[in-house]
This record gives structure tokens, sequence and C-alpha cells, in this order.
């Protein structure tokens, strides 16, 4: 049994915030591991925290040959002075270099369990690009069955067991299902090294998504060998969680500064740019000028501080929920990764699965790829599949200020005698007035021109709209036209009722709000801005709204409601005896006691908790995917906001 855990602290896009567990302390993610090669003193390991790391990677295959005993009589720690997590490779990136190795597979494993190491990595086969299909499912099925030796011995060792497949995403994809249940606590994706130094970028999103798509998420992900500070943007937004590198070392040895968006040779730079420590104190005639040794260390630190400085970046988008826009940016910055960028679009299906409902910051439109970003992808299948326009066209309207219906408010009661859905159009397709005040539609900034793709996506999507629905987008039409052709309606539009009405399908699946509304109802709305906060129905609160995203968060009223109308699996998160009666009290949902949930949930949907036979035991706030909980054993699962008694 691993002494090793792994929780989700916050996730943007496939990227997760995450909090890894071992012996010698607690790491987070995502991070790099610098790589220390014990037979060097270059930047000693104790001094690598003032830099960021908090776990390091070192070889046991070197440290095997060269300095076997002291490491089985001290321990790994003492002898490369690191007192913090560490982890080993294992001689296979040797073996991949030079042919062979002297080690055999179980041996070096328990070599790495005996030295007191917290990731240790089996001797896997490294499957070069140049591979065959065939060549490379031979070096997997050997890789596999070292793996589950490996796993035998391991004792309480975390062991890293790399998902390999070569340039092929099938076999990637077949490593990572091999690998469920076998035993493995942490999964590098390796043979990327080579792919990287042929920026053939587009290739190793291909590679990741295979292996992330099929790997149990409940452990990390380690992407060998990314130590660049370009890859870490699109590396996380897959969802990788480690890198490790030598780079800061081998760049600095040759002359190169590594900066967020390239590298640089220090000859070639006149005037620094770079805040980090050592451009402070050097200018770069003054970083020439040291001797050869020096300036040799001083690129390698500020190599190192640039590359944690990048990663406290990623960190802190993905808090902020702005991951995708960093990870566009720097893909910007060569052509070989916006290649790459393209291709994560591409994946755009998938990761949807993975993306919260919402963020806490706008959706910024910043290429033709923002158009199939997953936020805009889930609002155009949840128009098509949960926006009832009862038979009426849209009306497309000339786009004004957000949130629209606020702009519009003066037209209002002239648009709720017409029979048609009045909508904004804009780069997530229409926008009706009754949906504007949700994330992303009134958190975004869009450029008030768009791109050819874009209107020609748009183009497409409008189509899909009539053919899906049965009725027209009238873009043809002025308000003044609709008004002279379409016979009025008998009973105007109540606004405030078609919103709730509208956002409560969107959210919770067609037919939530007629439920939601049945009775007499009650809006409540805020003084100073007009909009809705809470809706009660026969004088029971059924809903709060969310300021911050325009969703509306269930009371228990509402809850009765949706669970009564709304049938099983839909919207539930369905939990183990021994959880409901906590549960009940109002505490929180623990992954482990989870059962099963709706797989067309979402990370910050809000959610129904059941027990196995269907009964209503609290509502609250989804924290994982429903794919995650069928895995993880600590950490929580739903945040729940009220429970219900029995």
């Amino acid at each position: 049994m691993s002494s090793t855990s792994f929780e989700i602290l916050g996730r943007d896009g496939a990227g997760r915030l995450g909090r890894f567990k071992t012996k010698h302390g607690v790491v987070q993610t995502p991070t790099l591991l610098p790589v220390i090669n014990p037979n060097l003193n270059f930047i000693p390991p104790s001094e690598m925290r003032k830099f960021g790391a908090e776990m390091l990677i070192t070889n046991s295959y070197i440290i095997w040959k060269r300095h076997r005993e002291q490491a089985l009589a001290e321990g790994v720690h003492k002898l490369i002075g690191w007192d913090g997590p560490l982890m080993t490779d294992s001689g296979t990136f040797q073996m991949y270099m030079y042919g062979s190795v002297e080690v055999q597979p179980q041996e070096i494993v328990a070599f790495e369990r005996d030295i007191g190491v917290d990731v240790g990595t089996i001797l896997d086969i490294f499957s070069t690009p140049d591979r065959t299909h065939d060549q490379a499912r031979t070096d997997l099925q050997e890789t596999l069955v070292r793996a589950r030796a490996s796993a035998q011995i391991k004792g309480d060792m975390a062991l890293a067991c790399t998902v390999q497949g070569g340039i092929y995403p099938d076999l990637r994809a077949e490593c990572a299902k091999a690998y469920q249940g076998m035993g493995a606590d942490f999964y590098p994706i390796g043979g990327v090294v080579p792919i990287m130094e042929q920026q053939r970028y587009a290739t190793l999103v291909d590679v990741i998504v295979a292996a992330k798509q099929n790997l149990d998420p409940s452990k990390p992900v380690h992407l060998f060998g990314a130590g660049h500070p370009l890859v870490f943007p699109l590396a996380a937004l897959l969802g990788c969680d480690f890198f490790d590198s030598a780079a800061y070392a081998k760049y600095a040895k040759d002359g190169r500064m590594i900066f967020p968006d390239g590298t640089w040779r220090l000859e070639e730079i006149t005037e620094s740019w770079c805040a980090c420590p050592v451009c402070s104190k050097h200018t770069p005639a003054e970083l020439k000028k040291l001797p050869a040794q020096e300036r040799e260390l001083r690129l390698a630190e500020h190599n190192l501080w640039v590359t944690f400085a990048e990663l406290k970046h990623v960190r802190e988008a993905m808090r902020q929920g702005t991951l995708w826009e960093l990870a566009e940016r720097r893909c910007r910055a060569h052509p070989t990764l916006a290649e790459a960028f393209k291709r994560i679009v591409a994946h755009s299906e998938w990761i949807e699965t993975q993306e919260p409902l919402s963020k806490g910051s706008a959706f910024f439109h910043l290429s033709p790829e923002s158009s199939h970003r997953p936020e805009v992808r889930r609002y155009r299948e949840r128009l098509l599949s949960r926006f009832d326009p009862k038979g009426r066209d849209f009306l497309l309207l000339p786009e004004v200020n957000k949130p629209y219906s606020m702009s519009y408010a003066p037209l209002l009661d002239r648009l709720a005698r017409l029979p048609v859905v009045p909508a904004v159009q804009s780069a997530f397709g229409p926008v009706p007035l009754v949906l504007d005040e949700m994330y992303p539609l009134a958190q975004s900034d869009v450029p008030a021109t768009l791109d050819k793709e874009t209107r020609e996506d748009l183009e497409a999507y409008l189509g899909t709209i009539e053919t899906a629905k049965g009725v027209r987008v009238r873009a043809d039409l002025t308000l003044e036209e609709a008004e002279r052709l379409l016979t009025p309606l008998e009973t105007p539009i109540d606004w405030d009722l078609e919103r709730v009405r509208a956002v409560a399908d969107y959210q919770f699946g067609e037919g939530a709000g007629d439920a939601l509304l049945a009775g007499k109802v009650e809006i409540q709305k805020s003084r100073n801005t007009g909009k809705i906060r809470q809706v009660f129905v026969d004088g029971e609160r059924v809903l709060a709204l969310r300021a911050e995203d325009g969703f509306f968060v269930p009371q228990a009223a509402g809850a009765k409601r949706l669970h009564a109308a709304i049938p099983a699996p839909r919207l539930r998160v369905v939990v183990e005896q021994d959880s409901v009666a906590f549960n009940r009290e109002g505490k929180n949902v623990f992954a482990k006691f989870v059962r099963s949930a709706d797989p067309a949930l979402r990370a910050r949907d809000e959610v129904l908790v059941v027990d196995e036979n269907d009964t209503l035991v609290a509502v609250g706030q989804l924290l994982l995917t429903p794919h995650e909980m069928g895995w993880f054993k600590t950490g929580m699962a739903v945040s729940v906001r009220e429970g219900i008694k029995g």
C-alpha cells in the first residue's frame, strides 16, 4: 500500500490544482522536479527550495552503479542532501541513449524501495518515434510485464508506471487501460523527449490525451522530460501534474537562457528584460564577463527562477480560470505550438467533460480556436438540447452592451408581445435575452469584428439550430418588421418567469423549469441591480441565484421538486448508506462513499445527493467529475449546502 495520496483542489480545462502527499512532505501541483545528478554538485539539492522546488528527481540506476552500498546504508535522501519528497528514474533513459543497462527490471525497483524513495519508476521500454506500430506494441507488452512484476515488490513506495506506446494514441490508450487496477500510484508519460526535440507538439497533444482519457484520475500524471516553460501551460491544460528536466543545467552549460516564450543565447542579449534575482543583479554584459564556471551557475539559477515563476503563473491561472488564455498566448510563440493548440481544439469534446460549469474570470475570445473551446461547445449543445423555443423563431437583434436584456430594457414590452425568441448574435451563437446573465455569456470579452473562421462557424451553427429545433433564425427581420408581419401574442411574455424557466432548463435539464415553478410564484430582485435573487413557490424558497455566474442554487424545497420531477440517474450523486446520516446533517460527501453519479454532470454543478434507494438526502455542489468519483478514495466529492431530513 503506497504511502502517497493525491487530492484535487481546483481545476481549469482538464488541468488540476492538486496536493500530493508523501512521507517526506506535501507537494502542490502542477510543478517541476529538477533533475539532480548524484555525481555532480552543480546546484546543491538543499538550495533548490529557494527557487520553488518542493520535490526532486534523481537517477536510481546511476546510484545503483556508483553509490549502491552508501545508499542502502544511509538512504537516498542523505546521500544526495535532500530531506523532501523524492522520485527516482530507473535507467530507462540511459537504456534509450546507450542501448542497454546492467540492472534487471525488478532489481532496480527493489533497490529504489530499499533506499527510501518516495516515488520509484519501473524500468520500462522507451519507444522512439521511428518505431513501427508493431514494434511499439512489442515494447509496450514488455513494459506491462515489467510493471506487473514490479507492483508485487514495491512495498509502501509509490510506483510510477510509465505510459508507453510511441507516437500511436491507440497504444498509449491500451497501456493506460492496462495499468488500471495494477497497483500503480503515479503515471509518467514516457518516450516524449524525442517528440519534443522534433517539435512535434501536435503529436504530443494526442499522446497526452490518449493516456489521460484512460488512466485512473485519482493518481498524478507526469510528463517525462518536459522542462521548458513554453510547454507547461499546454500540458497542464491537458491534465499533466508533474514535469521534470535537467534543462536548467544543460541550457546553462550551452550559454542559453530560458524564458516563458522561448530560449535566448546570452551572447545575443544586449539588454535584459528579466526581473529574476540573477538578472536584477547582473547585466548581460556582466554575465558575459564572468568566469565560465560561475557564468554557467548564474545562468542555471536564472533558468530555475524563470521556470518556477512560470509554474506559479500556471497555478494562479488555474485558480483564476484563465489557463486556456495563458496556454493560447504561449502557443502563439512558435508555429508548431500553434499547431498543437489547434489539436487541443480537436479534443474539446473530452475536455468539456473535465471543464467546470463556470469560472471566476471572464471568457476571452483571442483567436478562431476560442470559438471551439469547451465553454462554447457546452453552451451550443445545451441550447440545442435544453432550450425550448416553443415553436417560435429566433429573432436576431443587433449586439449591444452586456447584459443584453438590460440594454434592451426599453424594448422588452414590445418584444414581449411577439411570437419570437429575441436573441443577440454573439461568438457563442444566438443568446436569448433570458439566458444572457449566465456564464460565460455575460462574463466574456469578444472582438467587435469576428474573424472569418468564427463567422463561418457561426453560420453553420445557425443552420444546426434550424434543423434541430424546427424553427428559423431570423436575421432578416428588424423589430419594426417583426411587429408589422407577425401576429401579436394574446398573453405577453412574463420575462422574469421566462428567465427562471429557461435558466433552470439549461442548468438542470429540460422540464426542470416547469417542475420548479409549478404553483404560485414570487420572485425577489436585488434593489440595486434589478436582477433576480430568490424564487419562492407556494410560499417556499425554491431557488437562489449565484450572482457570480448567473446559475441557480436549489434550496431544500427546490431540490425536492427536482427530485420528484426528474428521473434517476439525472442530477444524482448516489452515496453509500454509511454516509447518509452525516449528509442529512449537512456534512459534505466524501469521494470514498460515492457509488455512482449522473455522467452528464460537471464540476460546480448543483446536484441531488441520494441514497441507493433514490431517497433524497442532501443538495450541494459537485467538486469532482462523475468519472473521478469512481476512483478517488480521499477528498470531498460534493460540498453539501443543505441536508434534507427523511
